[in-house]
Order: structure tokens, then C-alpha cells, then sequence
């Protein structure tokens, strides 16, 4: 079933983004979708973008909570990436706590977590 929201494989990483208007069914069906494939692909890592996020709610919070617990079990870590600070303002006023989901400003401080480096810049022939 796929969810409708894209994910990308880059190595054993997956990356992938969420939208504010994630519904009960699209939830659903991307959690399954993404759990399908940490397992079927060996994947390691998974980073979840949400800069496109303005709000968050406890719905939202929640999912991001079970995937995160889900991909422990199957043996990946999962980085919560480009929270704005008024999600994280929200985050906190709601009482709400990303149990067990690690974070990162941006998608390539995610990868860095994850152990991916970027290549040395080959040097310049003379």
C-alpha cells in the first residue's frame, strides 16, 4: 500500500518527509510502508523530515512516537529531522515528549547521526 508521501533510499538509510495534513488511513498506510521496508531492505537508519511541518499535534507526535518505537524493534534508529522552533514551542506546551526519537536541525546533520560523511573534495590536479 503506498502512502502517498515518497521514500527515498540512499545506502541503507531511508529518508522521507511528513505533511500536516496526515490523516488517520495515510498514517496508517505510510507506517506500514515504512516498517515494510526497514525490514524487507536491511535499512539502518531512517530520517524523517518534518521542516515542511508548521504545527504539530498529538496525532502527529504520536505516529512519529510509534515509528520511532517500531524501527528500535526492527533494529534501525530514527532521526526526527528540521523541526521549526514553533513545533518544538508547541511540543513542549502540549506536554508532548518524542520519546526515543533522536533529532537534527536539518537532513544532513540527520545523516551525520546516522554515520554518513560527506566525501573529501578530491584535490585539485595541478
Amino acid at each position: 500500500m503506498n502512502a502517498g508521501l515518497p521514500i527515498l533510499r540512499l545506502g541503507d538509510i531511508l529518508l522521507t518527509g511528513l505533511l500536516s495534513d496526515l490523516d488517520d488511513k495515510t498514517a496508517l498506510a505510510f507506517t506500514e510502508e515504512l516498517t515494510t521496508r526497514i525490514a524487507n531492505e536491511g535499512i539502518r537508519g531512517v530520517i524523517i523530515d518534518i521542516s515542511r511541518l508548521e504545527i504539530i499535534d498529538s496525532f502527529v507526535a504520536r505516529v512519529l512516537m510509534q515509528l520511532a518505537g517500531t524501527g528500535r524493534l526492527l533494529g534501525t534508529r530514527m532521526v526526527v529531522a528540521g523541526m521549526r522552533p514553533a513545533v518544538a514551542l508547541t511540543l513542549t506546551e502540549l506536554g508532548l515528549q518524542l520519546t526515543g526519537v533522536r533529532t537534527a536541525l536539518n537532513a544532513e546533520q540527520a545523516m551525520e547521526l546516522l554515520g554518513w560523511r560527506r566525501p573529501a573534495e578530491a584535490p585539485h590536479a595541478p
